[in-house]
């Protein structure tokens, strides 16, 4: 005779979440980037990440020694995620570069509206608790940062052709700079106003000002083509990020 009770459940709490298929260091580090763009990284606590995902205090110091560990994992991480985000919005060479970097702010503009303006960058909300960090993290910061500037000077650059001179590789260089300083504060500012009006303000005199400097006509504003951001990276790298 067949038993047919239903098979008897190990002891303690079962896991609030299913397992998913990416295991159980996949489910930690996209929970803590997750709450990492919303509360930063002093605010938030690895029994905050077990809540979130159902997974045991153990299972998570087998996957990582620290919080500081997990920490470094998570920038890396977003950091993997991000630079796909902009490469695919820069990369499109059948547009022009300004409107590429447009390109970009749509589409980040549509992630933070996606979550109510509740998330903001991983990299900029670390940036605010730079004095309370492991060193460790600035060095990396710091690195992802001069990335995303790269990626945007580089861009900048296809409007002077295939050899720019040294003085408008400077001037992209200083444009790309000012882009990033001026976009995260943006959306810093979108943040705690719960809205893209500061989104919007930025990018309407930042385009107009990049494209005198460059020499070029500014990009309309609206929107033409969606990009449709990647997902997350399929593995985490443990590499620190170049950018």
């Amino acid at each position: 005779m067949s038993d047919t009770s239903p098979p008897r459940r190990g002891r303690g709490r079962p896991p609030k979440t299913a397992r998913a298929p990416e295991g159980t260091r996949g489910m930690l580090v996209r929970a803590g980037v997750e709450l990492l763009t919303e509360k930063g990284f002093s605010a938030t606590r690895v029994d905050d990440v077990l809540n979130a995902t159902g997974i045991s205090k153990g299972s998570f110091y087998a996957c990582f020694d620290s919080k500081q560990a997990f920490g470094r994992v998570l920038i890396e991480h977003y950091a993997s995620y991000f630079n796909a985000r902009i490469d695919r919005c820069l990369a499109d060479g059948a547009r022009p570069p300004l409107r590429r970097l447009l390109d970009f702010v749509h589409d980040a503009r549509d992630g933070m509206q996606r979550h109510a303006f509740r998330r903001g960058c991983l990299i900029g909300n670390l940036g605010h608790e730079i004095d309370i960090l492991p060193e460790s993290f600035n060095t990396l910061l710091c690195a992802i940062l001069r990335g995303w500037e790269r990626r945007v000077t580089e861009c900048l650059l296809e409007v002077y052709g295939a050899a720019p001179s040294a003085a408008q590789r400077q001037l992209c260089a200083r444009i790309s700079r000012y882009f990033w300083i001026g976009w995260e504060g943006a959306v810093l500012r979108a943040r705690v106003e719960h809205g893209p009006a500061a989104l919007d303000l930025f990018a309407t005199f930042f385009f107009v000002q990049a494209a005198d400097l460059l020499g070029v006509a500014a990009p309309d504003m609206a929107r033409t083509i969606p990009p449709v951001s990647p997902g997350p990276p399929a593995r985490v790298k443990t590499d620190p990020a170049a950018g």
